[in-house]
């Protein structure tokens, strides 16, 4: 049996927390490679582009630093072989950019994979046991505490690129995504003054939502998430480049949320 696509690594027995960082990777494995039409330089420069750079270390760092630890679950590969954030049906909003559950278009809206294509293997092998694994994640953090916080770790970049769909709005060193049944206003309010000393944080601009796996989703309010996006520009060289002093400071703040929601 192959290894699984993400890595759960556990935290306290107490925590509720489980800091999920589905973005960071990279690595694509060869037979799903084969399937992206870009050359090995254009691969590359839109990993650059797509890949949510370091924020696996950030929460590896703010995991360090938390009173008390929580839960992580990350994903090993790059969101290139499959988003396990997205929707994989026609609920998703960006399939109108190409970029579903398995992404048939690049950042800059150029073709990625060719169309029409099954994309049924790559959800099955890739997709739906991450969505499992996550949820029992969640249920154990239930069954553990009676409640589970997710709170997603993402970046994005300071620029807007073409496949955004809300890329107009504004784009604050620190977006905080939300929904409006699974984010209490405590949530975010907590997550404002823990990120106070990294800039202003905004709702939902430019990106919005959050992710809950879809067993809980809507019908579970002992399920609470948040998403954390931070602008590149203040950990890294953009796009792709090394980490710089930032990201000490966003681990440390994104420790102080962990030690919030954790009480």
């Amino acid at each position: 049996m192959s290894e699984p696509s993400y890595d759960l690594l556990p935290g306290a027995a107490e925590s509720p927390v489980i800091l999920h960082v589905p973005h960071s990777a990279r690595a694509i494995p060869a037979a799903v490679r084969d399937g992206i039409v870009l050359d090995d330089a254009a691969l590359e420069r839109e990993l650059d582009h797509i890949t949510d750079a370091h924020t696996a270390g950030i929460a590896r760092a703010a995991a360090g630093l938390a009173a008390v630890t929580p839960w992580r679950f990350v994903n090993r590969l790059s969101r290139l072989v499959v988003d396990p954030e997205r929707f994989p049906d026609e609920r998703e909003e960006m399939l109108a950019v190409g970029m579903g559950a398995v992404y048939t278009r690049t950042t800059h809206r150029e073709v990625l994979r060719e169309e029409p294509a099954d994309h049924g293997p790559l959800v099955e092998r890739y997709f739906r046991p991450y969505a499992r694994a996550m949820t029992r994640a969640v249920a154990g953090r239930l069954a553990a505490t009676g409640r589970a916080v997710v709170i997603d770790v993402h970046s994005y970049p300071s620029r807007a690129l073409p496949y955004e769909l809300h890329g107009t709005g504004p784009r604050p060193p620190v977006c905080l995504g939300t929904d409006a049944f699974h984010t209490p206003a405590g949530l975010t309010a907590a997550a404002r003054a823990a990120f106070a000393g990294c800039g202003r944080a905004e709702l939902d601009s430019p990106f919005g939502g959050t992710y809950v796996p879809l067993e809980f989703y809507g019908s579970d309010a002992r399920v609470q998430a948040l998403m954390i996006e931070i602008r590149r520009d203040l950990y890294m060289t953009e796009p792709g480049g090394p980490a710089g002093p930032g990201a000490d400071r966003l681990a440390a703040a994104l420790a102080a949320l962990v030690d919030t929601v954790a009480r």
